[in-house]
């Protein structure tokens, strides 16, 4: 594909209220989970005495109305129920409803300090397409909304552009900047491997070794080590390692090219390991003094044993169509299920219309996308493909590229290469660490806000 799908995320308790009554337009099959799609909830039932609206809180003077929580909180219990599982108590979810506002109320009264700005534009693609999602038009969207959801299109919007906000925030000022190095996959891998398996590192450590003689004068000690010295900064330059092994190591595997060959990281001197650790497979560590003189080390290989990590892979083929002004998004619905029928009753052939129609690159080779691995697409993509037997067409799928019918041609079990296994770990870690940063920059946010509570919430 020739533009990658990139996934639009929609998070927090916004979206609650189109997440409780389950998928609009996607039945589950026997056996099988239908993709997740976001759906209108109904209405929660009103309370018999509403009471008058009142501060609970005051954030740098900004208040937080009991209205406000007492929303929240209905579509929060909403979405825990559709979740299942043990249930906060009513108190205990209040509290957690209060504090997540104020945290909230911090974070986007920075978001307008520092200028992050989410346009009206922007919250109508997002409208469209959630509305898309369940196969309705924007208006008829906004109808269920009123009479199944009980909700204000408003307020809606107003909460979705809060998302987005925080989303945008969060990106900018956490997300993006949170890196993740070799020795951080390293320490993850080594964490994660068995008790039972002492030995899951293995190592192939190339070794340059400037014997110092037993009982040497300092001045011919301090020689040997700008012999080492020369070494460490050769190789750190490019040369190659193997020749500086051949012309400079006093250590039996010089012969070789100074490598040792993949060994468990317990049959190597605790000396080179803790000296490689944190290198990526290329670094140079030294030298290192030892008794029997000065090493120079590169990392050659590096790997954990016993990771037999395999992944599903698919191949599929699809059509887009990307709405415009001549083309709304409802009528490149319609066009794709009037498609999606003419295939099923063999009346057309995908190949035929994804040639003729798709607005991709890959329209050439009949929509083919080549065999993909888990994460290469969007969610709202990867997610139809998911529920999809060989052979199966999906119904139109809508993402932030427009409109797509999708063919599962195949599916297939493949090994994860060494680096393919790193960087599945470099996307866990990722996630890991952009989660513990958004923490605690939220939590400072908090901490660095005046806040004023006032009473108790009443729902």
């Amino acid at each position: 594909m020739t533009d990658r799908l990139f996934p639009l995320r929609l998070t927090g308790l916004a979206l609650a209220v189109l997440m409780a009554a389950g998928p609009v337009h996607a039945q589950a099959q026997p056996g099988r989970t239908a993709a997740p799609a976001t759906s209108v909830a109904p209405a929660a039932a009103p309370s018999a005495a509403r009471t008058a609206d009142f501060i609970v809180a005051l954030v740098n003077s900004e208040p937080v109305t009991n209205s406000e929580v007492r929303r929240r909180v209905q579509r929060a219990a909403q979405q825990l129920a559709q979740r299942g599982g043990p249930q906060p108590t009513r108190d205990q979810l209040v509290a957690e409803v209060v504090e997540l506002v104020i945290s909230e109320r911090a974070q986007m009264q920075h978001a307008a300090e520092i200028g992050v700005r989410v346009s009206e534009s922007e919250v109508d693609e997002a409208e469209r397409a959630v509305a898309a999602q369940n196969q309705m038009s924007r208006d008829e969207f906004r109808r269920r909304l009123v009479q199944d959801a009980g909700t204000d299109v408003a307020q809606f919007r107003a909460d979705l552009k809060r998302e987005l906000t925080l989303q945008r925030l969060q990106e900018r000022e956490v997300i993006s900047k949170v890196r993740v190095t070799e020795a951080d996959i390293d320490n993850h891998l080594l964490e994660q491997r068995p008790a039972s398996n002492p030995d899951a590192l293995e190592l192939n450590l190339a070794h340059v070794l400037v014997a110092v003689p037993e009982g040497a004068a300092e001045a011919q000690v301090q020689a040997l080590k700008a012999k080492a010295d020369e070494a460490a900064r050769r190789a750190r330059a490019g040369d190659d390692f193997a020749v500086l092994a051949r012309e400079l190591s006093d250590a039996p595997e010089r012969t070789r090219g100074g490598t040792f060959g993949m060994r468990p990281a317990s049959r190597l001197p605790e000396l080179f390991v803790n000296g490689v650790k944190d290198l990526p497979v290329g670094g140079v560590a030294g030298p290192l003094r030892s008794p029997a003189g000065f090493h120079v080390l590169k990392v050659v290989e590096k790997r954990t044993a016993g990771v037999d990590a395999t992944i599903t892979q698919t191949r599929a083929r699809h059509i887009l169509l990307r709405p415009s002004s001549q083309l709304s998004q409802a009528q490149a619905i319609e066009r794709l299920n009037t498609w999606r029928q003419q295939i099923l009753a063999g009346q057309a052939r995908f190949e035929d219309l994804a040639r003729e129609h798709s607005a991709d690159g890959s329209a050439a080779g009949g929509g083919e996308l080549g065999w993909a691995s888990p994460g290469q697409f969007v969610p709202e993509f990867e997610q139809a493909l998911d529920a999809l037997r060989p052979g199966e067409l999906s119904p139109p799928v809508v993402s932030r590229f427009g409109v797509h019918l999708i063919r599962l041609e195949e599916r297939r079990q493949q090994a994860l290469s060494q680096r393919d296994q790193r960087e599945a770990v470099r996307n866990i870690v990722r996630e890991k660490k952009a989660g513990e940063a958004l923490e605690l920059w939220a939590r400072d946010l908090r901490a660095r806000a005046y806040v004023e509570i006032r009473e108790e919430p009443q729902l």
